[in-house]
């Protein structure tokens, strides 16, 4: 068990070979950890396709049914920080298993909801439930495995579920929706709970910091605040639109919160995020490597959807096979990454990534009106591997040199990182798509922008990194 003298344990240890190579009872450590991972990453796009069928079945307006989404974003990107140092602080395995408890609930009120005040308040609860299961899961990974090879490996496990589970989730959730109606998709997020429920308890370690500072309220409100209102305001405007008071009042008091957060921290006895810790040239351009990537690869899938159905008429089952396709080439980039960093380093690896991500969306722009379905489908998958690729080592870059006691912080960010990423991308490019003119031009633009932004960010993350040989 890779834990820090100065990190409390209990229950049972996951030792770590000697050969770095992980035991019997390892592997199912991770099993369950990646398991909770895949499930979120499953709930963010299982009920995309289903939604117009929900809508219609419960009196959801077409206006109404981003808050299907937008319900589960909020609570799971604003609450990140705060549970992820509640846990380093009470116990990660206790908050981990709590979460899998609101989140498995959660889903079974959304399965059964009879109107749409009841699913809205499954869908906020499966979010919060996200909030503590993501940097708990983390944090027990990242103290499970000691640094180098094997958490590599396992961080590239999780990474590979974690992209996998966005993928599977758009091609289960169409035919579940068709098959079994839209209820199903909620059910399947109830019954994995349950099923990582059981295991968790007899295989997880306990860990903890063994002091108990003061929980750092002012910090945890201004900088849950702020995350809330920063992720409200930019899954609004995808609707509403930027000029829209509210959207960008919102936004403005969320950054303002934010600004003050900082302010907080400094002064803080017992800050919720140590400000040195965000001052590490690894935390801040990792963290920034890791934004870019979710956020980008993120609107290139929404953004190609869009190309697929309506430019090219496509069938939603032949648009799922071609991110079927997308799917599997993640599974084999990350099978692959830990080798690679492994040779290279996490961040040689990041800024490499990040590169191949950036060309092959240039590359996207030689699809045309009449066909362009084989080039999308190749590019977007060998993109899908850079993206894979900087999502491991943006973890590792972030996670190296951290004691095992601020784990929990540090991954809280690398997961708050992730959660917004996934959240801005789409309401800040996605929108031009459908403000362009016709639809095709919208979709080359947004594509254009998206490859300049990933190709400078692997600019600024080499430069930021610049002689950190060690990760």
């Amino acid at each position: 068990m890779a834990i820090d003298t100065r990190t409390t344990t209990t229950g049972p240890h996951t030792a770590a070979p000697q050969d770095g190579r992980l035991s019997p009872r390892a592997r199912l450590v991770l099993f369950v950890l990646c398991a909770a991972q895949f499930m979120v990453a499953l709930d963010f796009s299982v009920l995309n396709v289903a939604l117009p069928v929900l809508g219609e079945d419960l009196g959801l307006s077409r206006s109404a049914l981003q808050w299907a989404v937008t319900a589960f974003a909020l609570p799971s990107g604003g609450f990140l920080l705060l549970f992820g140092r509640i846990a380093d602080l009470y116990g990660r395995k206790r908050l981990f298993l709590t979460g899998l408890v609101v989140f498995g609930a959660a889903s079974v009120l959304a399965t059964l909801a009879w109107d749409p005040a009841s699913f809205l308040a499954g869908r906020a609860l499966q979010g919060l439930g996200a909030a503590v299961i993501v940097p708990t899961g983390m944090s027990l990974l990242t103290t499970t495995f000691p640094e180098g090879p094997l958490r590599e490996k396992a961080l590239g496990i999780s990474g590979t579920l974690l992209s996998l589970g966005f993928t599977v989730g758009m091609v289960l959730g169409g035919v579940m929706t068709d098959t079994l109606g839209w209820r199903s998709t909620m059910g399947l997020l109830a019954v994995a709970a349950g099923v990582v429920l059981v295991l968790a308890p007899g295989l997880l370690p306990e860990s903890r910091t063994p002091e108990r500072p003061r929980l750092d309220v002012p910090g945890a409100v201004t900088v849950t605040g702020g995350l809330l209102a920063v992720i409200y305001s930019l899954s609004s405007a995808a609707q509403r639109g930027f000029g829209d008071p509210d959207v960008w009042g919102t936004l403005v008091a969320g950054l303002v919160l934010l600004v003050v957060f900082v302010a907080v921290e400094a002064k803080s006895p017992a800050p919720l995020v140590s400000l040195p810790m965000l001052g590490r040239r690894t935390v801040a351009w990792g963290n920034f490597g890791g934004l870019v990537t979710f956020s980008m690869m993120s609107t290139v899938v929404f953004v190609l959807t869009l190309y697929l159905q309506e430019t090219l008429e496509l069938s939603s089952f032949r648009t799922g096979l071609v991110f079927g396709v997308q799917g599997i080439a993640s599974v084999v980039a990350g099978a692959y990454a830990p080798k690679v960093i492994g040779r290279f380093g996490a961040r040689r690896t990041l800024v490499g990534s990040l590169a191949g991500q950036g060309v092959l969306g240039t590359a996207l722009l030689g699809v045309g009106t009449e066909s362009g379905a084989l080039l999308a489908t190749v590019a977007v998958s060998l993109a899908s591997m850079c993206h894979l690729g900087a999502i491991i080592a943006y973890g590792v870059v972030v996670t190296s040199g951290v004691p095992d006691e601020e784990q929990g912080l540090a991954t809280g960010l690398v997961t708050t990182t992730q959660q917004t990423g996934l959240t801005i991308g789409i309401p800040l490019l996605g929108v031009l798509a459908t403000t362009q003119g016709t639809l095709f031009g919208g979709v080359r633009t947004v594509l254009a922008v998206d490859a300049v932004i990933v190709l400078a960010a692997a600019v600024l993350v080499a430069l930021g990194l610049r002689g950190r040989k060690k990760v």
